[in-house]
């Protein structure tokens, strides 16, 4: 490719996928036959691989690139500060995951999961549209030629259907205690303040001691009996809410610690001192019902997944897995990047006007 970088355009849609109008770099010298790695007695190909190496990659590079406010280059070469790079890191977990579609393929008939005829014509169509809607340029990129695309979607479907399987039989019985948040309404006074242009920027220690004041006031006043929302709307700050357990961190671990410590409804911290500004916090609720209700739900969903996990880390321990690393390094996030593209829209756009007709 040289030194310009390419960029695919992936077409995301409803149900599995579909894409058009794919731009790239040819991957023509790309053995997409080679052994990428080996499941047991089955073999990934690089073709397969690839393919949902540039799904995910497409994913990254969409969204998570833009939100942190960089190229998609620049976002795969960041030191992940264990001497990898987020390429490295990211493609490590890539192949992990292929390799687990594989293993749940290989142990669904214990679950007695299979493929339907549903199934292989929802497969089917999600194929031809890729390879119908795609230049032979755009195909050879990701590796999309029909039975690769086919055989990850294949996969994919499996997978989906081993989930409920796999997340059966667990305890669903959560207790009172186990559950029981708390709730809170509180108050932060940051450190952090505009400036005239729209940024922000850190208070000095002057200012930094009168807010600390500020908040001393304010926290007497609460504990005083005063009305919360109103002297928070005279100190110009927001009343904000939370619900917590002793085990919770957000939105500040000090703060939890301190409101966690109050005995009854309506008792009110004292101020709380972090490094990006101070707490006071209200005691609303000794048991959040709601808050509480959902949290059993949540310890229900995390039994479930640490099932479907230890399963999984069951086979792959189970199983003979061989990594061909000379492969898989051909497959290159940097020199070769993914978008993608929704084209609901543009098809809601044509379909008004064809009936505009």
């Amino acid at each position: 490719m040289g030194q310009f970088r390419k960029k695919l355009i992936i077409t995301a849609a409803a149900g599995i996928f579909a894409v058009s109008s794919l731009m790239g770099c040819s991957s023509r010298s790309m053995d997409n036959e080679a052994v990428v790695a080996e499941v047991g007695d089955e073999k990934i190909s690089l073709g397969v691989a690839n393919f949902y190496a540039r799904m995910q990659q497409a994913q990254y590079e969409s969204y998570y690139a833009s939100f942190l406010g960089t190229a998609g280059e620049e976002m795969w070469t960041q030191d992940m500060g264990d001497g990898k790079t987020y390429e490295e890191t990211t493609k490590e977990n890539v192949l992990k995951a292929l390799e687990d579609l594989y293993l749940l393929k290989q142990h669904a008939a214990d679950y007695e999961v299979a493929l339907t005829e549903e199934d292989e014509k929802a497969i089917d169509k999600a194929v031809s549209l890729f390879v119908e809607g795609n230049t032979l340029e755009g195909k050879e990129a990701v590796s999309g030629e029909e039975k690769y695309v086919k055989t990850f979607l294949e996969l994919a479907t499996i997978q989906s259907r081993m989930d409920g399987p796999m997340k059966e039989g667990v305890d669903e019985e959560v207790s009172e205690e186990e559950a029981a948040q708390k709730s809170i309404q509180y108050v932060f006074f940051s450190y952090t303040k505009s400036t005239d242009d729209g940024s922000t920027e850190q208070m000095s220690d002057d200012e930094k001691a009168a807010l600390k004041k500020t908040a001393q006031e304010f926290a007497e006043n609460i504990k005083n009996g005063g009305d919360m929302e109103a002297a928070a709307a005279e100190k110009e700050q927001k009343v904000l809410t939370a619900s917590f357990d002793s085990k919770s961190t957000s939105p500040s671990p000090d703060l939890i610690k301190a409101a966690d410590a109050l005995e009854k409804e309506g008792d009110v911290t004292d101020i709380v001192e972090t490094d990006n500004g101070i707490y006071v916090a209200k005691l609303t609720s000794m048991l959040d019902r709601e808050a509480t209700d959902a949290k059993k739900t949540s310890i229900v969903e995390e039994r479930k997944q640490k099932q479907y996990d230890s399963l999984l880390e069951d086979w792959r321990k189970a199983t003979d897995i061989k990594e061909h690393k000379s492969v898989w390094k051909k497959v290159s996030f940097i020199d070769q990047g993914v978008s993608i593209k929704d084209n609901t829209e543009e098809s809601a756009d044509k379909a008004t006007s064809e009936s505009d007709k």
